[in-house]
């Protein structure tokens, strides 16, 4: 196996990772408000769990952990965790394109710190 290919088990865990962190923001925003009782709270929670597309955030999770298991075979965590910073910035441009959520300039700076930290961590 190449290096090159070994850097697909990273990229896979930040794909899935972002994809679950949309869709499971996308479905629950269709459900409405977390209710106040503790019952009706339960109810909606199952719900929820019951929805398949919430479901495959729930797997790209699992499968994200698993492809992070298997990049963690192939690298230093040193040197692969900082990769999972993109998850911020993806996440944040996505959020923006599909779920029509602001990019403030705060949002945008915080990004590019992070980026920034995260070549430094890289190199480092």
């Amino acid at each position: 196996m190449s290096r090159p290919f070994d850097y697909l088990y990273i990229f896979a865990t930040i794909i899935l990772t972002v994809y679950g962190q949309l869709v499971l923001k996308w479905r629950i925003a269709k459900f409405g408000f977390l209710p106040d009782d503790t019952f009706s709270k339960i109810k909606f929670l199952f719900s929820l769990f019951l929805d398949p597309i919430i479901l495959s955030g729930f797997a790209a999770a699992f499968l994200a952990s698993l492809a992070w298991m298997a990049a963690m075979t192939k690298f230093e965590l040193s040197h692969a965790y900082p990769f999972m910073s993109l998850n911020f910035a993806i996440v944040l441009l996505f959020s923006a394109w599909f779920l029509h959520e602001p990019i403030t300039l705060q949002k945008t700076f915080g990004i590019i710190l992070i980026m920034l930290g995260t070549a430094v961590a890289a190199n480092g």
